[in-house]
């Protein structure tokens, strides 16, 4: 089974971490994020992006966070430095402290569809409409990575 993700740095559990999605996206593919939430969590993040500078930002086609206080699940996305409109509206909060996670962003041609733990969530729809220069994971916050592909 080989990995879509390459792994860097060693060992690649530790976050923040930013991966490598070989070729990028396209509709039919598929990013699976496998770990842990922390035991007390506030919050923690996995965006794509369009390659990793932070300065200027690089674009952000999607990120997803979690909020544990507010028990909210966002997906936002940036294009050259302006976040657009937030979308927040879930059918349960599907995350629990100190308990095993699956998140899985499938991109189909319109959307990116988010399933977690095998359940189906929400939808975003493509803001970033070059889906193969969305080249990059970023991973950050209150969770341990057991497994990406």
């Amino acid at each position: 089974p080989h990995s879509r993700v390459t792994r860097r740095p060693f060992p690649w559990q530790i976050v923040p971490f930013c991966g490598h999605i070989k070729g990028g996206m396209r509709p039919g593919k598929k990013i699976l994020v496998m770990g842990i939430v922390d035991l007390n969590p506030e919050s923690f993040g996995i965006s794509l992006t369009c390659g990793e500078s932070e300065d200027p930002p690089a674009d952000v086609a999607i990120e997803l966070k979690a909020v544990f206080t507010d028990r909210q699940f966002i997906r936002n996305s940036c294009v050259a430095g302006e976040w657009g409109e937030e979308q927040s509206s879930i059918p349960y909060f599907p995350f629990i402290p100190d308990q095993p996670f699956r998140v899985e962003i499938l991109c189909e041609h319109p959307r990116f569809r988010i399933f977690v733990d095998g359940h189906q969530l929400f939808d975003f729809y493509h803001r970033i409409e070059t889906l193969s220069a969305i080249d990059t994971i970023k991973i950050n916050g209150d969770l341990q990575l057991t497994k990406l592909g």
